[in-house]
């Protein structure tokens, strides 16, 4: 179709939303060029609306389109020609489906590559008597009497009618809202059932898909679905971080595919997605339905076909005139990482050549070469690669007010807060957070301490009629285990590490050890292809007979501590105990030593049948684990862990940590001696921790038990 034709076939559209035919021929401008291209072609559509007349507004929508465009071009090699936006006013249903037809279905040929996204409300509506559909919410036509929605059925029926089975549909919405408002974490993005007329249009562009489909039998799922939740009682969620707002499942799962490798599955992606999403504070489980046949075995090079195989935390985004001062799209750093990079931080390109960071807004930075004469000329799009990362001393852990607190109570609380050390008290929704305090429901007179989605942080919440104050002086004991999650998880590089470390998370039973979850530090070791056929959440029976087994496949030996997290309230770890072998010393004091994995060597934890088997006791509860590697000796964290724990006789391999900060400030100052490079960066090294991923890894497990 010639695109005076689709001009003319859309004129209307064009003239509701306000938009001139020469700012759709700017846009058609990028985007024809492809008809020109040869081999494989790569396109995308990407849609994202904030902005709705009749709901409330979000924020991340537009953020989402962002990260994907700059991911898609960046790392898969999407030409920007290619790739088609259509954000607030530009985004109503008409505008949507004719860019489908004309950017995709006129486009795509057997063996392309199609990516298209959505971002922004959906809800569920009544089609018929009797019938509900699920709907995106796109923006309303100006003067329009019928509900704007474009059906989920339409939209998966237009993905599979396209030609190539090289389709991914990326939906961060969902469609049920919750029962209540909740508190004001992370914004939710659906809309409660409306019972509106849907357009007379919409049904019929729908019959008439169904009836061109034919052949598809009723079959209307796309190649590759991924879905920001595949529970319908789990809303999607967005998160605010400094300077932006983004789409909880957008934001981890473009991060994941800037530094993943292309032989792992798409089964395994989302697997670290929702891992991501729940330190956030979010349990949404994403979902992916294919028409594939074993979709789980789905590799990210089948349905992307990355230009290469190197991954990285971002790209090159453009030069300055000096041809050294560049800026630089960071978002494949994890975001409580971002949240706390610090300048002088340090990446390098794939041919070698280093930066260094000088500020970061966002998601965006400015860095400098350091090379007064780089052997290869600078290019807009190069991949680059954490090498040092920064850290401040002095992280806190903050704590947003809920707004639906008086006044008095938050007056109340933020001077309660201000005397917790560690610790601040923000608005909330006005500043990033941690967790959020407010009154639990349904009776508004008890406080308790939450995650960002609004759970309980269980064994927190007081008693009716308690004042606020006294609140805060019953929560406050439990905030040092919280800051130092919220610590060893900075330290979380799976994705840069240069050492090479797989680690298996296995049930111990009478025939032979079952994986139930898998990681590896990808720069190293990604190309291998998954294996795994990690669940999307680790489910360990109550009872179960635990190890983990570690594997350095590196060419330097390895040292390494398990740290973790119970229920989101209490700290646990793994203590290396031997008893002293000096002759006046008491045979009851225990001692931790330690532990060092060989090159080319296999280690299990716990060691032997031996020692004390690690079984899993109940009731159910979460469980986060952290495996931190290190080319040198854990000196200052095993002294801390003794110092609490030399005492006790009980010498279980996993217990209670007593003194959870202390032990994660040692941890980063572990790890901050272990790199040698801290001695070129003085100027920062006092009130920062220098870390070297060529002498670190740190590799995260969840999983539930129950």
């Amino acid at each position: 179709m010639k695109r005076r034709t689709f001009l003319q076939r859309i004129g209307s559209t064009l003239a509701v939303l306000g938009i001139t035919e020469a700012e759709w021929l700017n846009w058609g401008n990028r985007y024809y060029q492809a008809l020109a291209q040869p081999s494989v072609r790569k396109l995308a559509l990407l849609v994202g609306i904030n902005q709705y007349s009749q709901n409330p507004v979000l924020s991340g929508c537009l953020t989402d389109v962002e990260l994907q465009k700059e991911l898609l071009m960046h790392r898969f090699g999407f030409p920007a020609a290619n790739i088609l936006t259509l954000t607030e006013e530009q985004a109503n249903r008409e505008f949507i489906e004719a860019a489908f037809l004309e950017h995709l279905g006129k486009q795509a040929r057997t063996g392309d590559v199609v990516v298209f996204h959505f971002s922004g409300y959906g809800t569920r509506i009544n089609v018929e008597a009797d019938q509900v559909q699920n709907a995106l919410i796109a923006v309303n036509t100006q003067n329009s009497q019928n509900s704007n929605y474009l059906l989920e059925e339409t939209l998966l029926l237009l993905l599979r009618s396209l030609p190539t089975d090289r389709v991914t549909a990326v939906l961060d919405t969902s469609y049920y809202a919750p029962n209540s408002a909740g508190l004001p974490g992370l914004r939710v993005r659906s809309r409660p059932e409306v019972d509106s007329q849907l357009a007379t249009a919409e049904l019929e562009f729908l019959k008439q898909l169904k009836t061109q489909n034919s052949f598809t039998k009723g079959e209307v799922t796309p190649p590759l679905l991924l879905s920001a939740t595949g529970d319908s009682k789990q809303a999607a969620r967005e998160v605010l971080l400094s300077g932006f707002s983004a789409g909880l499942f957008t934001y981890a799962l473009t991060q994941y595919l800037w530094e993943v490798t292309p032989t792992k599955t798409i089964q395994v992606s989302l697997s670290q997605v929702e891992t991501a999403m729940r330190k956030l504070g979010s349990k949404q489980q994403p979902a992916l339905a294919s028409s594939k046949k074993n979709p789980q075995a789905a590799l990210i090079a089948d349905n992307f076909a990355p230009d290469t195989s190197v991954g990285g935390e971002g790209a090159i985004t453009a030069i300055e005139e000096d041809g050294k001062t560049v800026s630089l799209w960071l978002a494949g750093l994890p975001p409580q990482v971002l949240e706390n990079y610090s300048i002088n931080s340090r990446f390098s390109l794939v041919t070698g050549e280093p930066l260094i960071l000088r500020s970061r807004t966002g998601l965006t930075a400015k860095a400098q070469l350091s090379a007064a004469n780089p052997t290869n000329p600078l290019q807009v799009g190069q991949l680059v690669q954490e090498s040092v990362r920064v850290l401040p001393r002095n992280i806190s852990l903050i704590v947003a007010l809920d707004t639906a607190l008086e006044r008095i109570e938050r007056v109340d609380a933020t001077s309660a807060f201000s005397s917790v050390a560690h610790v601040s008290a923000v608005v909330a929704g006005e500043q990033p957070a941690d967790y959020l305090f407010g009154k639990l429901s349904p009776t508004p007179t008890r406080y308790s301490l939450f995650s960002l989605s609004g759970e309980a942080i269980p064994n927190i919440a007081g008693e009716p009629g308690e004042a606020v104050k006294i609140a805060v002086q019953r929560v406050a004991p439990k905030l040092p285990t919280l800051l130092a999650a919220k610590l060893w998880r900075l330290t979380e590089n799976e994705g840069s590490s240069r050492l090479a470390i797989k680690a298996s998370l296995e049930i111990v039973n009478t025939l032979s050890p079952r994986v139930i979850m898998q990681r590896e530090t990808m720069r190293t070791l990604g190309n291998e292809t998954a294996t795994s056929k990690s669940p999307s959440t680790g489910i360990v029976p109550i009872g179960s007979k635990l190890q983990y087994r570690l594997q350095n496949l590196g060419d330097r030996a390895v040292y390494f501590i398990l740290l973790g997290l119970k229920n989101n309230r209490s700290a646990i770890a793994f203590y290396p105990w031997q008893t002293s072998s000096e002759p006046n010393s008491s045979p009851s004091k225990p001692l931790v030593k330690q532990l060092v994995i060989a090159p080319g060597e296999t280690f299990t934890l716990p060691q032997s049948a031996a020692a004390a088997e690690w079984v899993i006791p109940g009731p159910a509860y979460e469980c986060e684990h952290q495996l931190i590697f290190s080319t040198s000796p854990f000196n200052e964290t095993l002294t801390t862990l003794e110092t609490a724990k030399n005492q006790t006789t009980d010498q279980q391999p996993i217990g209670p940590l007593l003194n959870p900060l202390e032990v994660a400030q040692a941890l980063l100052l572990d790890l901050h001696n272990a790199s040698p490079v801290k001695a070129e960066i003085n100027s920062t090294a006092a009130d920062s921790y220098v870390l070297d991923v060529n002498n670190w890894a740190t590799l995260s497990f969840n999983f539930q038990v129950a």
